[in-house]
């Protein structure tokens, strides 16, 4: 039902960054990193990727999610939906790359080592392993475990994620598709991003009819050794690894808009926003939909009347504006 996603033909272009970023919807990027050497030794076997990844680790513990094998390697949420479906435990890279190596792929319980920094568990692996067009300030991150699927969820960063070992399965749904894809509570997410509690793999659950609909919509990509993704801010993605040891390498950044004082997360703006207007009755609530649509999402510059030295916070948010807006913020709080 996805369609397959789109390609970009890297060929070291000076821009590709701009361009991929300019399109604004995923796009998968074949080789970007294909000369890596951690994905020559994936190629060779799950252990010569392992043996290399472990010469890197300077023993620093990770975070790791263990569920029992009954939840089929899905991240998510127990039956009863009251409760998480894995532990947390910690341990170093080289200690859980030792455990997925023994674990034996019939009843094996899900091994998801979650988001490392690299810098902090791996730091020569940054020496030999770069993107060409991404920044020494963009810190990347690692991701490691066996067959875990990560169900849709999204990032308010833009995201490139290169597969180092293991195929992975990538489903992505634009941001207008939330209303079907069944998103779990903001409060109680199991990786900190709220996600969809409905299974891709179980399209005729009755709870979740609109289901189809959000796969209508989708776009799907398998990514082998070597090959990357671009996933724009605000996209669900759905991700699931499908061999006994899978690794990703991902890097999160944010585009710089203007000169003023952006927060690192908007979600807070969301959350504030549920807050105040979502119990307002229905014509209060609309009435509130109409102002935000006409000063913070409508097309249309809502200050052009205006002189330009009288714009004031609908002209360019500048540093000194933002403080002037953060301080009138505080005094409605």
């Amino acid at each position: 039902m996805p369609a397959t996603m789109e390609e970009f033909p890297f060929a070291g272009q000076s821009d590709a960054l701009d361009r991929i970023v300019a399109q604004s919807r995923p796009l998968v990027i074949r080789g970007l990193v294909a000369e890596w050497p951690v994905v020559a030794a994936a190629r060779q076997s799950d252990k010569a990727f392992a043996t290399m990844l472990a010469g890197f680790d300077n023993g620093t513990p990770v975070d790791a999610l263990v569920m029992p094998a009954a939840e089929e390697g899905v991240i998510g949420y127990g039956a009863d939906g009251t409760q998480f479906n894995f532990s947390h435990q910690r341990a170093s890279v080289s200690q859980g790359l030792s455990k997925l190596l023994q674990l034996d792929e019939r009843g094996a319980p899900g091994v998801a080592m979650q988001s490392a920094p690299i810098a902090a568990c791996l730091p020569g692996f940054l020496e030999q392993h770069t993107v060409p067009f991404l920044g020494p300030r963009i810190e990347p991150r690692i991701w490691i475990g066996n067959r875990v699927t990560t169900p849709a969820h999204f990032d308010e960063y833009h995201n490139i994620a290169c597969v180092v070992c293991g195929v992975r399965r990538f489903t992505l749904f634009p941001p207008e598709q939330i209303g079907n894809l069944y998103i779990g509570p903001l409060d109680y997410a199991p990786t900190g991003a709220a996600i969809s509690v409905a299974r891709l793999d179980r399209l005729d659950d009755p709870r979740y009819p609109r289901l189809r609909t959000a796969l209508e919509h989708a776009v799907v990509a398998d990514l082998e050794p070597g090959d990357a993704i671009y996933i724009p801010p605000m996209w669900w993605h759905h991700v699931a690894s499908l061999n006994k040891l899978n690794a990703l390498v991902n890097y999160w950044w944010k585009q710089s808009h203007g000169q003023g004082l952006v927060p690192q997360t908007r979600i807070g703006g969301l959350l504030h926003a549920i807050l105040l207007y979502r119990s307002l009755p229905e014509a209060e609530r609309e009435a509130w939909r109409v102002l935000f649509d006409h000063y913070v999402f409508g097309a249309d510059d809502p200050g052009a009347h205006i002189p330009p030295e009288r714009r004031g916070w609908l002209g360019e948010l500048d540093t000194e504006q933002s403080i002037r807006l953060l301080e009138a913020i505080r005094r409605y709080l």
